[in-house]
């Protein structure tokens, strides 16, 4: 993949300008610090840079630097590293799938389809952070076997499931 999955925790003051600096670098392995000025509310900044390190990437950067959600309220503890790690991996996927590298969509395809299938096996072992996802699932597993809690018998894919397999839905009567 051309924008590798590595992370590196180095500070920066002046991650603004990560657009013109790629361009000014050609595309050559480009660090991208704090890739975004997004400051609405504290714990966020691992999310608002992974949007500007996806978009960055997508525009040519090489290396995304991670960021907690603790940056600039304390130092970060295991956790909030992971977070930060997760939040930059997904960033640098982005990018790829937004390139076009070939292969980035491969994994997302096989997720999907573990998705439509409600396998959710395979679902934790695609996922970037497999850990994670398994602990919320199993904190309130399903009660109805091809669901989730959220929708129940309302859920779309199991609705959709039983339509390809030429059942007949009636939702009052379920």
């Amino acid at each position: 993949m051309r924008c590798r999955h590595q992370v590196s925790r180095i500070n920066a003051a002046d991650g603004g300008n990560a657009f013109r600096r790629v361009r000014l670098h050609h595309f050559r392995d480009f660090v991208v610090i704090f890739s975004a000025r997004i400051n609405k509310r504290a714990v966020n900044q691992a999310i608002t840079s992974a949007i500007g390190g996806a978009l960055a990437a997508s525009s040519g950067a090489d290396f995304l630097c991670y960021v907690t959600p603790a940056e600039h309220l304390r130092l970060p503890d295991v956790r909030d590293v992971h977070e930060g790690i997760v939040a930059a991996r997904i960033a640098a996927h982005a990018g790829d799938i937004a390139k076009g590298i070939p292969g980035a969509r491969e994994r997302d395809a096989r997720m999907s389809d573990a998705r439509r299938r409600m396998d959710w096996e395979d679902q934790f072992s695609l996922a970037i952070d497999p850990v994670r996802p398994r602990k919320v699932f199993e904190s309130a597993p399903p009660e109805n076997e091809g669901t989730c809690t959220m929708c129940g018998k309302m859920c779309a894919v199991r609705t959709v499931n039983k339509i390809m397999d030429g059942l007949v839905i009636d939702l009052d009567n379920e």
